[in-house]
């Protein structure tokens, strides 16, 4: 499997700094190719959202050159020791922020939404309200909102619409780093060729529709990284310009 992979991350119209943060990396394994994204929605007072992803973020990073890049090389790697390895970082991420928090008077914390593609399978660990997407020639959302509203949707309690514009929309029911317990939500699954596989924070996705970000970014409009990025961009000032006022990232992954 061949990738191509961009980014676009955004302050907004509103904030004064951005509390998002994101990674990307692609390397050559014996095996072929991997790739591994990884997007955190930071929420905090001051900079200290910005704290909070940014430490999960490179959290991860350390897991993929360390541990990820030695289960490859020592050809141990497993779905089993994969899934315990990030729920770890998770688990540790929430007590140190979590205690940080404390020694600070303050509550700070971050969104995890993070996908691995390797083996031709990716694997996707997930906690709060930033997404991953699958786009083929549809768009199909791979994980689940952690949020108040979207257990209030399940439970028939409110209709989409009603959601759109409840107050509540941004309550998350977890986090790392603000709750006592962190359940991660895993996803595996069979990576599609000529896919595009899209991270994004809240922010990105409160404005637009599918068929906006399919017309942009899916694979019928990603032929180079150039004109991924062109995409990125072009959605994210789209989403500026209908006043979202959160900060606004987006990640992109394109199969080959």
């Amino acid at each position: 499997m061949e990738y191509l992979a961009t980014y676009n991350t955004d302050v907004g119209i509103r904030k004064s700094t951005n509390q998002d943060s994101l990674a990307i990396r692609i390397i050559d394994t014996p095996n072929g190719k991997a790739a591994f994204a990884i997007v955190c929605d930071g929420m905090g007072g001051l900079s200290k959202g910005e704290l909070a992803s940014k430490e999960v973020i490179l959290a991860f990073c350390r897991w993929f050159e360390t541990d990820f890049a030695n289960s490859v090389v020592n050809n141990t790697f497993s779905i089993s020791q994969l899934k315990k390895q990030w729920n770890e970082i998770i688990q540790y991420q929430n007590k140190r922020l979590g205690n940080y928090g404390n020694q600070n008077n303050l509550m700070l914390g971050t969104t995890v939404s993070a996908i691995l593609m390797y083996l031709d399978d990716y694997h996707i660990v997930h906690v709060g309200d930033s997404r991953v997407y699958e786009m083929t020639t549809t768009s199909k959302q791979l994980t689940s909102d952690q949020t108040f509203i979207a257990r209030e949707i399940a439970a028939g309690r409110m209709t989409p619409e009603q959601a759109k514009t409840d107050p509540r929309r941004s309550v998350l029911l977890q986090c790392v780093g603000a709750s006592p317990v962190v359940e991660p939500e895993f996803v595996d699954g069979n990576v599609k060729k000529n896919a595009v596989y899209m991270l994004c924070s809240d922010g990105f996705r409160h404005q637009i529709s599918d068929e906006e970000m399919l017309e942009k970014i899916g694979p019928g409009a990603a032929t180079s990284e150039a004109t991924l990025k062109y995409g990125c961009v072009y959605l994210t000032e789209l989403v500026k310009n209908r006043r979202e006022s959160d900060n606004i990232t987006v990640a992109v992954v394109k199969t080959s």
